[in-house]
């Protein structure tokens, strides 16, 4: 084993295409894209902050999270090896924050200290994994376990921003007509960018400009519909709950948390937990990564596993001697951001992408605007909360739809004759097993995240691995083949 070689090749594989990711790619898809994923981006790190501020007594809030994603995925667009995956809190973290959390409580331990260990003990985690190049086990992962994590992400966006703005109806925080006018907020938003991303057509023809609404077409939803609630509506608007001042944390503590507090064995404990989170941050970046490297996109620059790996481990052991929450590759913001830069046929919206503007341009931008942002929270608070999450209804629906697993599925209720994800050379009772199959998966993966053990929720996507090679004896080599990608880790060195 050759200490740093990942890292090193990943180095070499994208060194020569640095210059290329800033020049020869200024193009409107790249400004609707950066448009587009700095709303998405920005509305991630509202929800999630607001959610762990819930979760941890507010000792990590929102101000933390947009921080942590202005310096983080800044840091990446500029340092990464496929700056396509965007970084962001993500759903699984946030709820291992708050297990964490509980535990504090119930041993009367101080919960910011505890998380600082456990993010430090995880950064060396994953360093090490890092340079030991352990980033190569992903080879025995395949479409099988990248489906039903994608989608497992995808329907928490979706479920939890429909519950997010249902409650207004059943809550007392407003009143039944604001309630209202919060769910049309949010369908206007959906229903806005999904018509406008179909183009209109005269045949087989695009109308001419309307390529363009289609690649502004979520930016325009969410101009539309604040404007609307600004202009026209008289009652009460939910905006985002940002702080007044991005110079405080939420709870007035100072910035650099106090680790020496602690006593000695507690700081070795916190090794535990931390290896439950390096597992967690080791999976969420690399099953994401293998999602955007191994799409039907046609991706020409390389990727690099090892040396993005480097980075979060990095992020993640100097965020938490500030107590910034950790951030990773955020699956649905990522596979956006892919599908946002790619060329498609104008006559098949079906068929695979014609190229990819592979460029570190937007990331950049998208970050960067985060980070000024802190500078005007008074205008982000203008942002009615229900439009944005509209957009992560629209964003977990648009990731949906590429999934495979979700194709079949959806096959399986419905009554249509040609899905995306199905091959009609696989009997269709094959195809229907291997969808139950990942559908079980699925189903437990949910009950983990959902309970006391979601601790362990890591452990749990890990064993999709040994389900799908255990699979194989009850399906015939020759579907499987054109079900999934697995080759059993024969593959190379990634």
């Amino acid at each position: 084993m050759k200490l740093f070689h990942g890292v090193a090749k990943d180095f070499k594989t994208r060194a020569p295409h640095y210059r290329s990711d800033y020049t020869n790619v200024f193009n409107l898809k790249i400004v609707s894209a950066s448009f587009y994923l700095f709303f998405a981006c920005l509305a991630n790190a509202i929800a999630f902050g607001a959610l762990s501020s819930v979760l941890t007594g507010g000792a990590i809030g929102i101000i933390e999270m947009m921080i942590a994603t202005a310096i983080g995925g800044t840091a990446y667009a500029l340092l990464s090896a496929q700056p396509i995956t965007l970084l962001g809190g993500t759903g699984p973290i946030v709820i291992f924050t708050a297990l964490l959390y509980a535990t504090c409580k119930n041993f009367d331990v101080s919960f910011i200290a505890v998380y600082a260990w456990t993010g430090i003990w995880s950064g060396i985690i994953l360093i090490i994994l890092s340079i030991t190049n352990a980033s190569n086990l992903m080879r025995y992962f395949s479409r099988f376990t990248d489906d039903i994590f994608a989608a497992l992400v995808s329907l928490i966006f979706v479920i939890e921003a429909v519950r997010s703005v249902g409650g207004g109806l059943f809550g007392d925080r407003l009143d039944l007509g604001d309630a209202w006018f919060a769910v049309l907020l949010a369908l206007g938003t959906c229903v806005i960018a999904f018509s406008l991303r179909s183009t209109v057509r005269i045949g087989r023809r695009p109308l001419p400009g309307t390529p363009i609404l289609a690649d502004f077409a979520p930016t325009l939803a969410i101009v539309i519909m604040s404007l609307l609630a600004i202009t026209l509506w008289g009652g009460q608007v939910e905006g985002p709950a940002v702080p007044a001042d991005y110079a405080a944390t939420s709870t007035g503590r100072p910035w650099l948390v106090d680790i020496l507090a602690l006593p000695l064995w507690i700081k070795l404990v916190c090794l535990l937990p931390a290896t439950f989170a390096a597992t967690l941050l080791f999976l969420d970046q690399n099953i994401t990564s293998r999602i955007i490297n191994e799409s039907n996109a046609p991706l020409q620059k390389g990727h690099g596993y090892h040396l993005d790996l480097l980075l979060i481990g990095t992020f993640t052991l100097c965020f938490s001697f500030f107590g910034l929450p950790w951030i990773v590759a955020a699956t649905v913001h990522s596979v956006n951001h892919l599908k946002s830069l790619s060329i498609d046929d104008p006559h098949d919206l079906n068929a695979p992408s014609l190229a990819v503007f592979e460029t570190r341009v937007s990331a950049l931008v998208i970050h960067l605007s985060i980070a000024a942002s802190l500078l005007a929270l008074q205008y982000v608070a203008m942002i009615p909360m229900a439009v944005l999450l509209g957009l992560f209804i629209y964003m977990g629906i648009v990731s949906l739809w590429g999934n495979a697993f979700f194709a079949r599925a959806l096959s399986l209720v419905l009554p249509v004759t040609k899905v995306h994800g199905q091959d009609r050379r696989v009997p269709r009772r094959v195809r229907n097993r291997f969808t139950y199959l990942q559908g079980g998966c699925l189903v437990v993966l949910w009950v983990v995240k959902s309970s006391a053990l979601g601790i362990l929720f890591p452990f749990f996507i890990a064993l999709c691995v040994p389900v799908r090679i255990f699979s194989s004896r009850y399906f015939e080599q020759k579907y499987l083949g054109r079900l999934d990608d697995y080759d059993g880790g024969q593959s190379s060195e990634i």
